[in-house]
């Protein structure tokens, strides 16, 4: 970061460590308090010097409009950047936000298949499998699935994530918890893979 001046190196590592730990990038209000500058347009000017050099990008109009370039250095290859978006129904299938919540960044080693995204569980009727109400789980996405595998599942526009029962008369969605019924899926019903389990991320 030759490029940087002390004081914008110090910004751009606040901008690093606020993401890692909170998810999201600091607002210019929060590097204003943080740097003790007495209005955000000081802060403003940083961010605007940091996207210049590459290091950043900035969305216009956006509170948190601050994202790190590919080129920032602590981006490191150890490590995932994975959005929340929504919710998925362990239990009932519920309709799926179409938002994103938040960002994470992740150990890689968490996962053996890297994950493209996260959703947000609501529900118990995986919990046999670890998976429990507010867990996070990592999903890649694919429309192929084995017998026997944990899916996130697509069924008339709802999302759920049940483990996945290829037999002679279709296909069941079977839950991880005796106080759920399967779910058959209904011929000529509008039903889709929308991706694989790779794991979880457990927050408080």
């Amino acid at each position: 970061m030759s490029d940087l001046t002390a004081r914008q190196a110090q910004i751009l590592a606040f901008i690093q460590d606020h993401t890692d730990a909170e998810g999201l990038p600091p607002t210019l209000q929060q590097i204003a308090d943080a740097f003790g500058f007495r209005q955000a347009c000081a802060a403003h000017k940083h961010v605007r010097r940091l996207e210049q050099a590459g290091h950043l990008q900035v969305r216009p109009n956006q509170a948190r409009g601050i994202r790190l370039s590919s080129r920032t250095p602590s981006q490191r290859e150890d490590r995932l950047t994975l959005a929340v978006l929504g919710r998925v129904a362990a239990g009932a299938p519920i309709g799926a936000d179409a938002g994103v919540e938040r960002e994470l960044h992740i150990d890689r080693a968490l996962f053996s298949t890297v994950p493209d995204y996260l959703l947000r569980v609501q529900g118990d009727s995986m919990r046999e499998e670890g998976i429990f109400d507010g867990d996070l789980v990592a999903v890649k996405r694919t429309v192929e699935a084995r017998d026997g595998q944990i899916v996130i599942a697509r069924i008339d526009e709802e999302i759920t994530i049940k483990r996945l029962e290829r037999h002679a008369r279709g296909i069941r969605l079977l839950p991880r918890n005796p106080d759920y019924p399967p779910i058959e899926v209904p011929p000529g019903s509008d039903f889709a893979i929308e991706g694989l389990y790779c794991g979880l991320v457990r927050t408080d």
